[in-house]
């Protein structure tokens, strides 16, 4: 089943103005640039937004507005109201909604206000009833984000974000937009290139999934970035296989030989078996 955070548009948008009602977000009027110089550095806190303290009444017209289209792209935004003196910058009033005029894919020209990821993926989670949301490294300092929302939310059951670090194979590429260019550039085949370890393409060359599961498990999930050598790969196939599949030998570039000394017409059959660590294989 295929899933889309904006089929839950509209329960973003009631999730808005919720956080507006309870005196937790705002409507700001400051420009991008502008709203990044007052957010500080990492060694000196932000400034407030002059259009912080606005009345919940007024925030909640300005948003309304912002959804009916009667402002232009970047012209207003809605913010969350949480630290802008906290060490993590992601807690600095973060924008969670922009005006954006333009056709989505799934909901056309319904609409032209729309929920940044930080605020979007927390209500998804909760919403399909996720307890556990995955992710790599790089969003763990957006954690305290992802626990606000659902905590100011008030959701029943909140669901937990959970960071680990990416897996990287030696001399593969492993990136998702690193493969779409590939494939878009006919460097490849597909995302079923043999050449890739995509799981299509382990598929297309033979892995099992039992195999790719004890890659897996091999890894571990760590905090630590690092490289996995592919070989690891390769001898879980190994090992997946060596008691399942006949064991079968080929001769690539073949040299003639001649005896002198064997009787000329006569042949000799050998009998070996399929597999030496299964009998039940058979021989042949």
């Amino acid at each position: 089943r295929l899933f889309f955070a904006s089929d839950y548009f509209d329960q973003m948008y009631e999730a808005a103005v919720k956080l507006i009602k309870k005196g937790k977000a705002f409507v700001c009027d400051l420009s991008a640039d502008e709203i990044r110089a007052y957010r500080g550095t990492l060694k000196e806190p932000g400034k407030e937004s002059p259009y912080r303290n606005r009345s919940v009444e007024e925030n909640l017209r300005l948003f309304e507005e912002m959804k009916d289209g009667k402002y232009a792209d970047g012209e207003k935004v809605l913010r969350a109201k949480i630290d802008m003196a906290s060490p993590n910058m992601n807690m600095r009033d973060p924008v969670i909604y922009r005006v954006a005029h333009m056709t989505h894919h799934n909901t056309g020209d319904k609409w032209c206000i729309y929920p940044m990821y930080d605020f979007a993926h927390p209500i998804e989670d909760a919403i399909e009833g996720i307890t556990h949301s995955i992710c790599t490294l790089e969003f763990e300092d957006h954690r305290p984000l992802y626990d606000w929302v659902v905590r100011e939310l008030e959701y029943p059951h909140p669901p937990k974000q959970i960071e680990f670090a990416k897996l990287y194979l030696t001399n593969v590429v492993t990136g998702k937009r690193y493969i779409k260019k590939l494939v878009e550039d006919g460097i490849v085949d597909g995302w079923d290139d043999p050449r890739l370890v995509s799981i299509a393409a382990l598929r297309r060359r033979g892995f099992t999934p039992e195999s790719i599961k004890m890659f897996v498990d091999l890894c571990g999930v760590s905090k630590a970035n690092s490289s996995v050598d592919y070989a690891m790969l390769e001898y879980c196939i190994r090992e997946d296989l060596k008691l399942k599949r006949p064991r079968m030998m080929a001769v690539l570039d073949p040299v003639k030989l001649v005896i002198d000394n064997y009787p000329e017409g006569q042949v000799e059959y050998l009998e070996a078996p399929n597999n030496m660590e299964n009998p039940e294989l058979g021989s042949r």
